[in-house]
């Protein structure tokens, strides 16, 4: 059994819990709150943000160019591609994609991307890897599962952002990120996959609070500029 398998498999529940969660059974549904899809944009843009300089990161711990220009690429990816499922939550809320860029992240996805940066800044490439690895995992795993479940027309109001997700890109995405780490891992000890697996699942458990964090229009119980 390759790492990323056996990874996956430890991860099993969170992954099941999140296919249950009222945020993605609403994506399926057509259905969610206005405030939960503003709420979820607004905190994705920042986590995608963060997502960037930790591809950042991983050039400046790459040692070959093929892996720095495959890193420089998911950095297009993601300024020019992944902006594309945000537009169509923006358009069933109603609102301007721009207005909803330059908020502060809700707690638990301030914790997500904190979690992310220290894997990257204080671990290796595999403790980085496993880290990122989630997020294109679980989302991937999403949207065939909703185009499955609910075999959404052209007509339902996520259309859009179910088939970005099932779709070869956001695949190959998740297996290019898998094969790095296997990679990795056949060539270190049981201590250092200990570490691996330690980010994975905690990615994995951060990915799950994201949805509810959306869903439950999580907030810092006191303003972040303190009182006035």
């Amino acid at each position: 059994m390759t790492f990323s398998k056996e990874l996956r498999e430890a991860a099993d529940d969170i992954f099941q819990g999140i296919f249950r969660h009222p945020f993605v059974v609403g994506l399926g549904e057509g259905e969610l709150p206005k405030e939960a899809l503003i709420h979820y944009v607004k905190a994705d843009f920042e986590y995608l943000n963060a997502f960037i300089n930790i591809y950042g990161i991983a050039i400046a711990k790459s040692n070959t160019r093929e892996d720095m220009a495959y890193f420089h690429e998911k950095i297009s990816f993601i300024l020019n591609s992944e902006i594309h499922p945000h537009h169509n939550l923006c358009q069933a809320a109603g609102v301007d994609y721009n207005d909803l860029q330059g908020y502060p992240l809700p707690p638990s996805a301030n914790h997500y991307v904190a979690h992310m940066k220290s894997a990257a800044q204080q671990g290796n490439m595999g403790e980085l890897l496993a880290a990122l690895l989630p997020c294109p995992w679980t989302y991937l795993e999403i949207g065939h599962y909703l185009k499955k479940t609910y075999q959404p027309t052209e007509t339902h109001p996520f259309y859009e952002w179910i088939s970005f997700y099932s779709r070869e890109t956001t695949d190959s995405t998740t297996e290019e990120l898998r094969l790095r780490l296997d990679q990795w891992a056949e060539g270190v000890n049981n201590q250092e996959r200990e570490k691996a697996k330690l980010a994975f699942i905690k990615s994995c458990q951060l990915e799950y609070l994201f949805w509810d964090m959306a869903y439950q229009v999580e907030e810092w119980p006191f303003s972040l500029e303190g009182s006035k």
